[in-house]
């Protein structure tokens, strides 16, 4: 083929078919085939198309460079006043403030190529600033460059532009949680019958996954994320990799499995595939590993985020999704720090959706991160009013896993600040919602506690999760073995202490607060005094100093009670009831299980029926 009909053909691809593989082998063989006969138009058109329809397409650092310097040596062969050079000039400033996570370069150039003439440079321009502004700061900005992309695309002459036009319109929509989000994807899914665009295409496949994974259809979603990756390969973009990585992490998350998939993202968070100014995948592994078990690994993924700060974390379109990740790490972790810090920048978006990408994957309301970190950091009432936000917010998106998530989460506040009975009504509903999601586990599910060196792994039904070990994970284990028979408080208090090594039999004076319990609640005062507190840490000081002053004696030793078998009965009540917070956190499911199912007092059962 000549110079002249690889363009041609590359161009085609391209601008009318969105096959953004075909155009790239077209537009290098053009660009060689030029530079071999010095045919300086095609070679400079060629350098401009293989940029392709979006941003940082190109992701290894060698095929980077290689299509930025030859739009760089094309643009030293055009009129500098030309519009072909004020099109290379747009792509390569549309590049470099993406991977700088900056837009003001392309909006000024943006505002250049308005009056040109030709309207192919106009919607190009806006096309590539919308690309600038996918974060969370800029909903208003992006709408208004959609629709006069739109507008514009009408006189392009190129069918391609308005597909990719009413495409950023449906994505703006869906960011933005707007009701109509739904109708406007339902106008491309039909354009797209008539008129096919590959790119445009895969983008809808993805976002038919993430309102399949918010109808809690996961079986479903599940084959869709397949199609689509297949078909996101069919066209060469290079998100398809990383975008189902994004939808099963979501499925797995709502399903409560999301520790299965802590062996494939330790090795997806290095994958070259990944966008430079994507941060999401080392939250999903600090979240994964933490119910894994590796605190370590948990740890380590969460102070890589935080190493300068998380103000200093790239606003792209995985934003939002990173900074829930980084509240649920931080949860899991106790990271009560980290928890303030997430917390105060994830304030001013509380409204949004926490959506991936061009909205190919949805983990609900970001009035739920913010209520997990108001809950790590002990502020109660914060912690009420934004998770009750996110169980209605969620409810407006459709996202109904998420609002079960939610939902379950103020449960858990209404219990820690003492409403018992709201607790429950929340968690009644909780198991009717989970039964028509059918993320409960079966009626039959045989529950099963046994000790992995330090810690526990609790089985229930076809779920598993490690949590820390802890006296009431010991009683959790007599009890799930024993399932319908009722064990004395006291027999668990002497075999629990048999099996740590102290003297069965009669059971000893038993604390009114544990000795773990009673460190912790010392750490933490310590803690508090060193800082100038606010209302609600004040309120916390005072607690704790209570607490304290009422569990110990002279010169500080823990009281006793007086009554063995009240002793035995408040202290395992207080020890399962610790297990059960933990198991909850690790995985709802099986924490809902157990607490609705084991009954404490002097006598405790299990009773799966």
């Amino acid at each position: 083929m000549t110079p002249e009909s690889l363009l041609e053909a590359g161009t085609r691809a391209l601008a009318q078919n969105g096959d953004l593989r075909t155009s790239r082998e077209h537009f290098a063989q053009a660009y060689e085939a030029a530079q071999r006969t010095g045919d300086v138009h095609t070679l400079v058109a060629a350098a401009l198309g293989a940029g392709g329809v979006w941003v940082h397409e190109h992701r290894t650092a060698a095929e980077a460079e290689l299509v930025r310097s030859r739009i760089r040596h094309a643009l030293t062969l055009v009129e500098p006043k030309s519009d072909l050079a004020l099109r290379l000039r747009l792509r390569l400033t549309a590049e470099s403030d993406y991977q700088a996570n900056e837009h003001a370069n392309i909006l000024e150039l943006l505002d250049e190529a308005r009056k040109a003439v030709d309207p192919v440079v106009r919607v190009e321009a806006l096309s590539l600033a919308h690309h600038c502004v996918l974060g969370p700061d800029h909903v208003e900005l992006r709408k208004e460059l959609a629709a006069e992309m739109i507008s514009e695309s009408l006189r392009s002459g190129r069918s391609g532009d308005l597909m990719m036009a009413l495409l950023w319109q449906v994505v703006d929509h869906f960011l933005d949680a707007d009701p109509h989000a739904v109708r406007r994807l339902t106008d491309l899914q039909e354009r797209l019958k008539h008129e096919d665009h590959l790119a445009v295409r895969f983008v809808v496949s993805a976002i038919e996954v993430m309102l399949a994974i918010r109808d809690g259809r996961f079986d479903e979603a599940e084959q869709l994320a397949g199609v689509s990756a297949q078909l996101g390969a069919e066209a060469g973009d290079v998100d398809a990799t990383a975008w189902y990585g994004a939808q099963i992490c979501a499925v797995r998350w709502y399903q409560g499995r999301t520790a299965e998939l802590f062996p494939l993202l330790d090795h997806l968070v290095h994958s070259p595939t990944l966008s430079t100014v994507d941060n999401s995948f080392f939250s999903a592994l600090a979240v994964a590993a933490a119910l894994s078990g590796d605190r370590r690994k948990a740890q380590g993924a969460l102070a890589m985020l935080c190493r300068r700060g998380l103000g200093s974390l790239p606003r792209s379109s995985t934003w939002l999704v990173t900074m829930s990740g980084v509240a649920d790490a931080a949860h899991l972790l106790g990271d009560v720090d980290v928890a303030r810090e997430v917390y105060e920048i994830l304030l001013p978006f509380a409204r949004l959706p926490l959506m991936a990408s061009l909205a190919v994957t949805c983990f609900g309301s970001a009035q739920h991160p913010l209520g997990l970190a108001a809950l790590t950091f002990g502020d109660l009432g914060l912690a009420l009013t934004h998770l009750k936000a996110a169980v209605r917010d969620n409810q407006a998106l459709g996202h109904w896993p998420a609002a079960l998530s939610s939902r379950r989460k103020y449960a858990e506040a209404l219990e820690r600040s003492g409403d018992v009975e709201g607790a429950r009504r929340e968690l009644a509903m909780c198991a009717q919602e989970a039964a028509a999601l059918g993320v409960g586990a079966p009626p039959d599910a045989d529950l099963t506690v046994r000790r992995e060196g330090r810690k526990w792994l609790v089985r229930l039904g076809g779920r598993s999760v490690l949590v820390d070990g802890g006296i009431g994970m010991a009683h959790l284990a007599v009890l799930a073995a024993n399932p319908g028979r009722e064990v004395d408080a006291a027999e668990l208090v002497a075999g629990t202490n048999a099996l740590t090594g102290e003297i069965a039999g009669e059971i000893t004076a038993q604390d009114q607060l544990d000795p773990e319990a009673l460190r912790q609640y010392r750490s933490r005062l310590a803690e508090l005094r060193g800082r100038d507190l606010d209302d609600a840490g004040q309120a916390e000081h005072d607690w704790l100093a209570g607490e304290i002053a009422a569990a110990t004696g002279l010169a500080g030793r823990t009281r006793s009670f007086s009554d063995s078998g009240e002793r035995a009965r408040i202290a395992v009540g207080k020890a399962i009831r610790r297990a059960v917070s933990a198991l909850s956190s690790a995985d709802p499911v099986i924490g809902d299980h157990v607490r609705d199912h084991v009954r404490t007092g002097r006598r405790c059962s299990y009773s799966p029926m």
